[in-house]
């Protein structure tokens, strides 16, 4: 049996270090998928005329956060609850509905199949087709959707695919799982980066489905993972008056309740993430499509799922990426990605096209 290569997290900087003797600050993180533009402005300067607050507890209800929320997701603030990030609200969620057998959408991030074997569930998966892009056929789906399950989750668009559902799409599941009786859990953590986020959103869709919790956060749009901050959103109060009731007070700290208001409603800021964003998106798109040792797949999110197809392995390319400071991620320890798969996320310009020339070996 051939030894298994290691798999690094984007966040595993020390690790890198450590291995491949590189300064963690001269790495280059491709695989952290934050925004490169880095914090709102108007975040940073609230955050430095605040910074008194830390001597009062924040307001437990949070209403002033929420109702920023609310016109940010144009939907009441009834429907919104916050948390300490998206991981949060995940375990939370999963503690209180305590699904016995719930289908995730795959491959995808693993928080939501650790969360699921920590209360006892078992999870089932249900594999996006290489062959169709990593699209996803609806009919064939709801024939694993069935009375036996009792949660469905996907993350929208998806990690590590960068594919998206779009709203209709959505809807039709939701309506199935009605039927069935399943709870729908739609993470959009990089819904905000898609090209129009109207398309993919499934928040308005919280006003008529009652089995349906969106998530979101900022670690990755807002470039602030520091802070934890997410949010859910759901047309179901008795749901939303329940997670309240398993959540601990005060699980957002004052610093960063009071300066994510001033992120959401920095439309500047937003605007000019969105047009950076889709740009490199087109610019990393075009370069790599003229190669055929590259098999590129239609993007939604901050990064692109690429596939090499001259033969050279997700580990090999990670180190040849990694020898000149630019970590991109190796897809082999999601499921269905074995060997062949790499992600990377949109950085600066210049770093872009560092990386780039290094997977061209320009």
């Amino acid at each position: 049996m051939s030894e298994k290569k290691q798999v690094f997290h984007g966040s595993d900087l020390e690790k890198i270090e450590e291995i491949y003797g590189i300064k963690k600050e001269d790495i280059i993180p491709f695989g952290g998928n934050v925004n490169p533009l880095g914090i709102s402005p108007l975040f940073r300067e609230s955050l430095i005329r605040h910074v008194d607050a830390v001597c009062t507890y924040p307001d437990r209800d949070y209403k002033s956060l929420r109702s920023t929320l609310s016109l940010y997701a144009r939907i009441p603030m009834e429907h919104i609850i916050v948390g300490n990030g998206v991981t949060e609200l995940i375990s939370l969620t999963m503690h209180l509905l305590r699904p016995k057998k719930a289908l995730l959408l795959s491959p995808t991030y693993s928080e939501y199949m650790r969360e699921i074997s920590m209360i006892g569930g078992t999870c089932l998966e249900y594999n996006l087709k290489e062959s169709s892009d990593f699209c996803l056929d609806i009919e064939d789906l709801k024939h694993s959707l069935t009375d036996d399950v009792d949660l469905f989750a996907f993350c929208n668009p998806n990690n590590p695919t960068s594919s998206a559902l779009n709203k209709d799409q959505i809807s039709e599941i939701l309506s199935h799982c009605k039927k069935h009786g399943i709870f729908v859990l739609a993470d959009e953590t990089y819904a905000e980066f898609a090209p129009d986020i109207d398309d993919v959103t499934a928040v308005p869709l919280t006003r008529k489905f009652d089995n349906l919790f969106v998530l979101r956060g900022t670690s990755k749009f807002f470039a602030a993972p520091g802070i934890r901050l997410g949010y859910g959103i759901s047309g179901n109060a008795n749901f939303i008056r329940a997670v309240e009731d398993k959540k601990n007070p005060w699980s957002i700290n004052t610093l960063a309740a009071l300066a994510g208001e001033a992120m959401f409603m920095d439309t500047d800021y937003i605007k000019k993430t969105k047009a950076y964003i889709a740009e490199e998106r087109r610019k990393c798109t075009d370069r790599l499509s003229g190669t055929p040792a590259f098999k590129i797949y239609p993007a939604y999110a901050n990064f692109l799922l690429v596939r090499l197809t001259d033969g050279t392995t997700s580990h090999e390319m990670f180190e040849r990426c990694i020898k000149k400071g630019l970590m991109i991620r190796d897809c082999s320890s999601f499921e269905g990605l074995d060997g062949e798969y790499i992600r990377f996320c949109f950085r600066k310009e210049e770093e872009n096209n560092a990386l780039l020339d290094s997977l061209l070996q320009v």
